[in-house]
C-alpha cells in the first residue's frame, strides 16, 4: 500500500525555464536508467520475495524511487516553463512543446515511450540483486552526465541529492 506525502522528498527549484534541458531530463523519467523503471522494477521484484525483511526493503526503495520520479517530474515541470515554444526545442523531443502541454512525459529524452521492457527480474534474489546494483550505478553515471551539462543551481542541487540516494540503494543492495 502508498500513501502519498504532500512534501517532496527534497525541496527543488531552477534558476530559470530551460525547455532544452528539461528534454534532456526527461531520460530519468521513462529511459531505461530513469526513476520509473527503478520504481517499478523493484515493486516487481518484492512479489516474488519470502524473506519479509528484504521484502520490505525491496518495497521502501521502490516507494523512494517513485518519490525520486516525483522530484524528477518537478524539476522537467518547472524548467519547461508556462510556454510551449517548440520552435526553439533543439535538444531531445519537442513532444512537451507539442503534445502535453509541458506535461513530463513517460518518454525518454529522445522522445521514446517508457517501455516494460526495462525492467528486470528473474525471481532468483542473487539475480535480481546483482541486477539492481547494476542499475543504481547506470542511474548514478546518468545523473552525473546531466549534473555536468547545467550551471543551474536548483537543478544541481536536486541531482546531487538524487546522486547521494542512488548511492544509498547500491549499499543497501549490497
Amino acid at each position: 500500500m502508498f500513501k502519498h506525502e504532500k512534501q517532496l522528498l527534497k525541496d527543488v527549484r531552477v534558476d530559470g525555464p530551460n525547455p532544452n534541458y528539461a528534454n534532456m531530463l526527461q531520460e530519468q523519467i521513462g529511459g531505461p536508467q530513469g526513476e520509473l523503471k527503478a520504481a517499478l522494477q523493484y515493486l516487481s521484484q518484492s512479489f516474488r520475495i519470502k524473506d519479509p525483511a528484504i521484502k520490505d526493503m525491496f518495497l521502501d526503495i521502490a516507494a523512494e524511487e517513485l518519490g525520486h520520479f516525483e522530484i524528477v517530474c518537478t524539476l522537467v515541470n518547472l524548467l519547461n516553463g508556462h510556454y510551449p515554444d517548440a520552435q526553439h526545442t533543439n535538444a531531445g523531443s519537442v513532444e512537451a512543446s507539442v503534445l502535453s502541454g509541458l506535461t513530463p512525459m513517460l518518454a525518454n529524452a529522445s522522445g521514446y515511450n517508457f517501455t516494460s521492457s526495462y525492467i528486470n527480474e528473474t525471481g532468483d534474489l542473487a539475480a535480481d540483486i546483482l541486477s539492481d546494483i547494476a542499475a543504481e550505478q547506470r542511474a548514478k553515471v546518468v545523473y552525473e552526465y546531466l549534473y555536468r551539462q547545467i550551471p543551474d543551481t536548483g537543478v544541481r542541487e536536486a541531482i546531487d541529492f538524487l546522486l547521494n540516494r542512488e548511492e544509498a540503494h547500491n549499499t543497501l543492495f549490497r
